[in-house]
């Protein structure tokens, strides 16, 4: 197998590894309860919806409890309902159930919130469908639960992978990589909080647009570097990746945001959320890395030795192409949504 096989091979991965971002996210559901009272609660169900269709989850509360008048509505991708919850000897300590979760392929996060400034976030999935609600979550609970949204988020996150991966056929070598790539996390670690606790306000709309806007022209700096033209970009990723770092870190708050912050922890909320982001991208790159190098083991078994850097050239510019195409697909596709 001769090297430019191999790197059809991989600009094949590299499309079918695109491919997701035009299917059917599982979103999670979403459950908030605010305290009114110790006996009365205000909620807030949020369900994922297709059309008239919803998903087949209830929640479930203990029998001491009365439920008000439910009122509810489609609201574009999801089925919302909204009631008052009366519990004569209160919901502290007392286990709740989402009903139908054990057998679905989403995830519930519940968020609670309690007076003055208490909140408690929980994350269910099919193996845990059920919670407590406490009278104060610990450190432990906070940094776990911030620690696996941060990771999960950056894994789904679809345009901020191919951000990473644009700098990973940019660099070129093993210390440039790292320099980037970490002076990226600094970057959005800054607006990501700074966003976080409401010091900075950007459009998200605005801020999607540009962060495809971004991988366009990282993806073109990536064309040109192979052309021999070195940009900006190719002399000083770090540069880059920490400017367009600031850009992303915005995208990061406007998830964040619709999670919410405890408000007694969000040092501790936004470092934990921060090094799941970290751990998540680190996972995509290695991954990255990983595909590389059995297509390395692959070219050597054929008696043609190359270097992980050298591979990394040869399939620069099919990535470069694929990654552009999907970039600009989506800058045009958001800054519709931004002006209509």
């Amino acid at each position: 197998m001769n090297i430019h096989r191999l790197v059809l091979i991989i600009s094949l991965f590299f499309n079918m590894a695109s491919a997701p971002v035009y299917a059917d996210v599982i979103r999670p559901a979403y459950l908030e309860l605010t305290e009114i009272s110790s006996d009365n609660w205000d909620l807030l169900w949020k369900v994922p919806a297709n059309g008239s269709r919803k998903l087949a989850l209830q929640v479930k509360f203990p029998p001491t409890c009365k439920e008000g008048d439910r009122g509810s509505q489609f609201v574009a991708a999801a089925y919302v309902e909204r009631w008052r919850l009366r519990c004569e000897d209160g919901l502290i300590g007392k286990q709740v159930v989402i009903s139908g979760l054990t057998s679905s392929r989403t995830d519930v996060l519940v968020r609670i919130i309690r007076d003055p400034g208490m909140e408690q976030l929980i994350r269910l999935t099919p193996s845990n469908s059920t919670f407590i609600i406490k009278a104060e979550e610990s450190f432990f609970e906070i940094s776990t639960t911030y620690l696996m949204l941060g990771f999960e988020h950056i894994l789904a996150g679809f345009d901020h992978l191919l951000f990473v991966m644009a700098l990973l056929f940019l660099v070129g070598n093993w210390p440039r990589l790292i320099g980037t790539i970490t002076t990226f996390t600094v970057a959005h670690s800054i607006t990501l909080a700074a966003a976080s606790i409401g010091l900075v306000n950007v459009p998200q709309a605005l801020v999607e647009a540009l962060i495809a806007l971004s991988i366009v022209f990282v993806a073109i700096e990536i064309l040109h570097s192979h052309g021999g033209r070195f940009g900006i970009a190719a002399r000083m990723p770090w540069l880059v990746a920490f400017i367009f770092g600031l850009l992303h870190g915005f995208g990061f708050a406007g998830a964040l945001s619709e999670i919410g912050l405890p408000q007694h922890a969000i040092p501790l909320a936004l470092l934990f959320f921060n090094i799941g982001v970290e751990l998540g991208q680190l996972t995509f790159v290695m991954a990255t890395l990983g595909l590389l190098y059995i297509g390395k083991s692959v070219i050597d078994l054929s008696r043609n030795k190359v270097t992980i850097w050298q591979l990394v050239a040869a399939t620069a510019q099919p990535a470069a192409y694929l990654i552009g195409s999907l970039a600009m697909f989506w800058v045009v596709e958001r800054t519709y949504n931004f002006v209509v």
